[in-house]
């Protein structure tokens, strides 16, 4: 079973808890915070601290939420052991588990940004956090779209991967990534000559006739 993007980094959940209805700039800080202390304090009291405040986080925004939380452990937790056996040979037990956890608590702090804030949000404060490039004669708003377009082309991307790939495997053709390359780039591009298309048709972009 391949792994979806989204299904590790997660999507937006609806709700009215105090998370959801927190600010992003307050929710960014919250992840510079954890960030930043894990990398001055690197002790397992901050690192499994940042990782019991991201678990307290998840489940104040409710159990949609919460259910997310173990989803990257599910999928990378090989990782995840693999760096703290590392730490823990070359290092000491207490460092390893003051960077796994620690480097948990912030990935998850980061994750949920996106479980908690709708996408229109996020471009909202991209927008804004792009404005000083107008200095530059640059535009805000082209940058939002540039991002909005590459988060929507993920799960397209992924998908069309999964379909081709099951595809294969009913014909009884190996999962060969160089077998699956041609046909993913193909639907790629035709995905992009699509969205370019729609673009255009609303104004948004000039297409070369």
């Amino acid at each position: 079973m391949s792994t979806s993007p989204l299904m590790i980094l997660g999507h937006y959940q609806p709700g009215t808890s105090v998370v959801h209805r927190a600010p992003l700039l307050a929710k960014y800080l919250l992840v510079l915070v954890v960030s930043t202390s894990i990398l001055i304090w690197r002790t397992p009291f901050v690192g499994v601290g940042a990782l019991l405040l991201s678990l307290a986080l998840f489940a104040i925004a409710g159990p949609r939420v919460l259910r997310a939380w173990a989803a990257p452990l599910r999928h990378l937790w090989w990782i995840f052991a693999i760096l703290g056996i590392y730490q823990g040979i070359i290092n000491s037990p207490a460092f390893a588990i003051a960077l796994v956890c620690g480097m948990f608590g912030a990935i998850q702090c980061g994750r949920l940004i996106l479980l908690t804030s709708t996408q229109a949000a996020l471009l909202e404060g991209l927008e804004k956090a792009a404005t000083p490039v107008r200095l530059l004669g640059g535009k805000p708003e082209t940058i939002a779209l540039a991002v909005a377009l590459m988060l929507r082309s993920i799960p397209a991307i992924a998908t069309s991967v999964q379909s081709l790939s099951d595809a294969a495997q009913a014909r009884g053709v190996a999962r060969n990534p160089l077998v699956l390359a041609a046909p993913v780039v193909i639907n790629t591009v035709a995905y992009a000559q699509r969205t370019a298309d729609a673009l255009a048709a609303r104004g948004i972009m000039e297409r070369d006739s």
